[in-house]
C-alpha cells in the first residue's frame, strides 16, 4: 500500500452521529432479517434451518475481510499506531483498544447468536440487549464524571420504557437459558467497552477516529480466531456445529445469505461505532444507537412476516418502537433548543 495515499477523514460535529445512525439502521435491518430467516429455514435456495453457531466461521470471515478493505480502501488504518517491520509498516494497536476489541468480538459473536434461539423474536433479544447498555451509560457516565444532559435523561428514560416488554418476556419459561445467558456476556462486554471509549476516545474526533481503527483492526480477526480455535479443538456439540459451519456450509446454497450477513454485520459495527464514538455523554449517545437498531429490529420482523411468513411484531414491540422515535425526536431537538436559549441570554 502506497504511504502516499491520502488519508480519508471521517465526518464528524454535532450533526455527524445521525449521519452515522441512519447508515446503522440501514446495515441492521437486512442482517437481522437474514440473520433469523435463514436460521428458520425460509430463504430461498437454503430450505434448511442452519443453527445460529454454524452462521458464525464464514459470517465472522467476510466481517474481517470487509473491515481490512474498508481500512486499506479508504487509508484509515494510518491512524493507528504502527511499527515497521523488514520495511512494512504494520498498525499496532494499544493495549486498551486490544481490549476494547476483545469486548467488540464478543458483542459481535452474542449479536448474531441472539436472533438464532428458538422462541425468542427480533425485537424481544434487541430490547433485553439494547435496553440493558441504555442502563449501562450513565453508570458509565457517573464514573467517568461525564456531565449528562436534560434532554439525554429524557431521551434516556423513553428508550427504557421501550424494554418493559423484553422483561416480561424475560420471565417467561420460553426464553432459553442460553439465551439470557447470551444477553449477559453481551452486556458485561458492552460495559467495558464504554468505559475504555469514555476514558480515551469521547474527546476530539482525531482521539475518536484512531480508537475507531485500533477497535476494528482487533475485533473480528480476534472473533474469527476464536470460532476456528473451538470448532477445531472442540469435540462437543459446539465444535461440530461450528466445524459444519465452516466446512459444509459454503458448499450449500445457504453461502450467498451467510456472506450478506457478515457484510451487513461489518457494516453495523462500524456505524455503531461511531455512534457510540460521539464526544457527548454516553447517555446521549447510546440511545441513538439502541433506538436505531430497535426500529430496524421493527423493521426486519416486517418485512420478515410480509415477504417470508414469519412472525408478526406484537402490540408490545410496536409501542416500545413508539416509544424509541420519541426518544430519536428528543435527543434531536434538545440540543438546538439549548443552543437558542444560549442565544437569547
Amino acid at each position: 500500500m502506497s504511504e502516499g495515499r491520502t488519508t480519508v477523514r471521517l465526518p464528524s460535529g454535532e450533526h455527524a452521529i445521525w449521519a452515522y445512525a441512519a447508515g446503522y439502521f440501514l446495515a441492521y435491518v437486512p442482517y437481522g432479517l437474514v440473520t433469523k430467516a435463514l436460521s428458520e429455514g425460509r430463504l430461498p435456495g437454503a430450505p434448511e434451518r442452519v443453527a445460529g453457531l454454524a452462521l458464525l466461521p464464514i459470517s465472522t470471515a467476510v466481517s474481517a475481510i470487509g473491515m481490512l478493505v474498508f481500512l486499506g480502501a479508504s487509508g484509515l488504518w494510518k491512524l493507528a499506531p504502527s511499527v515497521r517491520v523488514a520495511g512494512i509498516t504494520i498498525p499496532v494497536p494499544r493495549r486498551a483498544t486490544l481490549l476494547s476489541g476483545v469486548c467488540t468480538a464478543a458483542i459481535v459473536l452474542t449479536t448474531t447468536l441472539a436472533y438464532t434461539f428458538e422462541g425468542t423474536s427480533i425485537v424481544a433479544m434487541m430490547l433485553m440487549m439494547r435496553g440493558g447498555v441504555l442502563v449501562i451509560a450513565p453508570i458509565v457516565d457517573l464514573v467517568s464524571r461525564r456531565r449528562v444532559r436534560w434532554y439525554s435523561w429524557i431521551g434516556l428514560g423513553l428508550s427504557a420504557l421501550a424494554l418493559g416488554d423484553a422483561l416480561l418476556g424475560a420471565l417467561d419459561a420460553r426464553i432459553a437459558p442460553p439465551a439470557l445467558l447470551d444477553v449477559a456476556v453481551y452486556l458485561g462486554a458492552y460495559f467495558v467497552r464504554l468505559r475504555l471509549m469514555s476514558r480515551l476516545a469521547k474527546s476530539e474526533p482525531d482521539a475518536s477516529h484512531r480508537y475507531f481503527v485500533e477497535e476494528q483492526l482487533v475485533a473480528t480477526p480476534i472473533a474469527l480466531a476464536v470460532i476456528v480455535a473451538v470448532a477445531l479443538l472442540d469435540r462437543g456439540a459446539v465444535g461440530a456445529t461450528l466445524a459444519h459451519g465452516l466446512v459444509d456450509l459454503p458448499r450449500s446454497g445457504a453461502l450467498g445469505w451467510v456472506v450478506l450477513i457478515g457484510l451487513c454485520s461489518q457494516a453495523t459495527g462500524i456505524f455503531g461505532a461511531l455512534v457510540l464514538l460521539d464526544a457527548r455523554e454516553n447517555t446521549f449517545s447510546v440511545p441513538v444507537n439502541r433506538a436505531s437498531s430497535i426500529l430496524a429490529g421493527v423493521l426486519a420482523t416486517a418485512l420478515l412476516a410480509w415477504l417470508l411468513g414469519g412472525a408478526t411484531p406484537d402490540r408490545g414491540e410496536l409501542i416500545g418502537a413508539a416509544l424509541v422515535v420519541l426518544a430519536i425526536v428528543v435527543l434531536a431537538l434538545g440540543p438546538r433548543i439549548d443552543q437558542r436559549r444560549a442565544a437569547s441570554t
